[in-house]
């Protein structure tokens, strides 16, 4: 009976059972990032400890990084947040890519275009959107900070073996359809809370066929849909956009090429529950509501509570539609934006920008839009610059920012203002999480913002940019 990359993972780094029955999983690859460290080191001085694999730990500062400039930041707290870093780096002999590197970014961009994120191995980070690396057959979890102490100090997790669900999504992607549109789609079928006990394994021609940061995408927001991670099996694909990354060892690749896709799942492998989607049934997919699985297809109507299946689904909805103030029942098409951001681990990647720009080209953000565009890390805000991609965004009215997570936790100068509502291509919708507690947001592929902010309204990109047939990718 075959095994799930999954399976051969957790058993290739169980080191031991605990009292509890809990697993102790030895953790291959720790990032770090200014938001929850400084409490896990002074937890570590505390009880007078080291950071046991300091090699294997990596740190970035990317949530209060501002992005209209990226000097110290001018919030006293922001700024004691990232010297805490920079002195517990330097401190504990940890690898810290700071403002000055040319590497700093977001850590999730940051881990997989240094090479840091490898198939087979376990990646932990204090940080809910730790699945991205799944995206190349690394089991990865977001954890709390008592547990980044733990790792610092034993590199170590102490945890319960997951179930395992394939979710399958096979056939061809309509124009205009993206992996934003892919994992949304899953979270809105199976729900915020349809993962819970579960690592998700993405599988089928879809998800073969997406590049590595399309990939990294869906993976990303595995967490969304309550699953403990989520990952992509690594092929072909993984192992050439690995090849010659600053932390991958070239002394024998092929010899660890090989050992890299022999962690793929095994064609006879055995999974808990498998969930199989028609790639044709996917639409451009944007939210409506409060919960990433508030999710419809842009050609479909807001909910209406009255229609609601159950009592508890209808005050659901109800509760949604008060706080973002949209009337039931009608088109999301056509709603009023004020902000459009482009950016974040989910969509701020070279690929995501290339795309935007092949559209956005003769077009003009519409008046009285807020449009910012924010790279994932400095490599990929280089990357855009040498191709001119900041100037093509720029023409058409977006602001062109430097890397940070910018405004989607908002924990920097980026924020929504009062109920201002933002076509966004990040990863949450909750109430307050664009830094105003009465802004609203409404997550969308990076071409769905950029047809929005065209609009100044939500919009279907197909129609705005006159997507064809060959023009769409995966």
């Amino acid at each position: 009976m075959g095994k799930s990359l999954y399976q051969k993972v957790w058993e290739s780094h169980s080191v031991g059972t605990l009292a509890d029955g809990r697993t102790q999983l030895f953790i291959g690859t720790h990032l770090i990032h200014e938001v929850t460290s400084p409490q896990a080191f002074g937890m570590l001085r505390d009880l007078g400890l080291t950071v046991k694999y300091p090699q294997r730990t990596f740190a970035t500062v990317d949530h209060i990084v501002p992005t209209e400039n990226q000097d110290q930041p001018v919030d006293p707290l922001a700024a004691e947040m990232m010297s805490a870093l920079r002195s517990n780096c330097d401190d504990f002999g940890v690898t810290y890519f700071d403002l000055s590197s040319g590497k700093q970014g977001i850590v999730h961009v940051v881990g997989p275009e240094q090479g840091i994120t490898q198939p087979g191995t376990t990646i932990a980070c204090g940080d809910s959107h730790t699945a991205t690396h799944g995206a190349f057959g690394a089991i990865a979890f977001g954890i709390g900070t008592t547990q980044v102490r733990d790792v610092l100090a034993t590199q170590t997790l102490a945890m319960e073996p997951l179930k395992v669900r394939r979710i399958e999504v096979t056939g061809k992607l309509r124009p205009g359809v993206y992996a934003k549109d892919v994992t949304l789609h899953i979270i809105r079928l199976l729900g915020a809370k349809g993962g819970i006990g579960y690592a998700y394994e993405y599988a089928g021609n879809v998800f073969d066929d997406m590049s590595m940061e399309e990939r990294m995408t869906v993976c990303n927001m595995a967490i969304e849909g309550g699953a403990r991670c989520g990952y992509v099996n690594p092929d072909a694909k993984t192992i050439a956009y690995l090849k010659d990354r600053p932390y991958v060892d070239m002394s024998d690749f092929d010899a660890t090429a090989s050992r890299w896709l022999s962690f793929a799942s095994d064609a006879d492998a055995v999974y808990d529950d498998i969930i199989k989607i028609a790639a044709a049934d996917i639409e451009p997919t944007v939210t409506w509501g409060i919960s990433p699985d508030h999710g419809i297809g842009v050609t479909e109507s807001i909910p209406d509570p009255a229609k609601a299946a159950t009592a508890l689904e209808k005050a659901s909805i109800d509760e949604a539609l008060a706080y973002m103030k949209l009337p039931a029942g009608t088109p999301i098409k056509g709603v009023k934006i004020d902000v459009a951001f482009i950016g974040s681990c989910t969509n701020g990647r070279l690929s995501d920008f290339r795309e935007v720009a092949k559209y956005i080209q003769g077009h003009q953000v519409a008046p009285g839009v807020k449009a910012i565009a924010v790279p994932g890390s400095q490599i990929v805000a280089h990357q855009c610059e040498q191709e001119g991609i900041d100037k093509i965004f720029t023409a058409a009215g977006f602001e062109w920012r430097g890397a940070g997570c910018s405004m989607c936790l908002a924990m920097n100068p980026d924020k929504l203002v009062g109920d201002q509502l933002c076509a966004s291509s990040s990863n949450r919708n909750f109430k307050g999480r664009q830094g105003s507690p009465t802004g609203r947001t409404v997550l969308m592929s990076p071409v769905m913002v950029a047809a929005a902010a065209v609009q100044g309204s939500i919009a279907d990109a197909r129609e705005v940019f006159s997507l064809e047939p060959e023009a769409a990718v995966a």
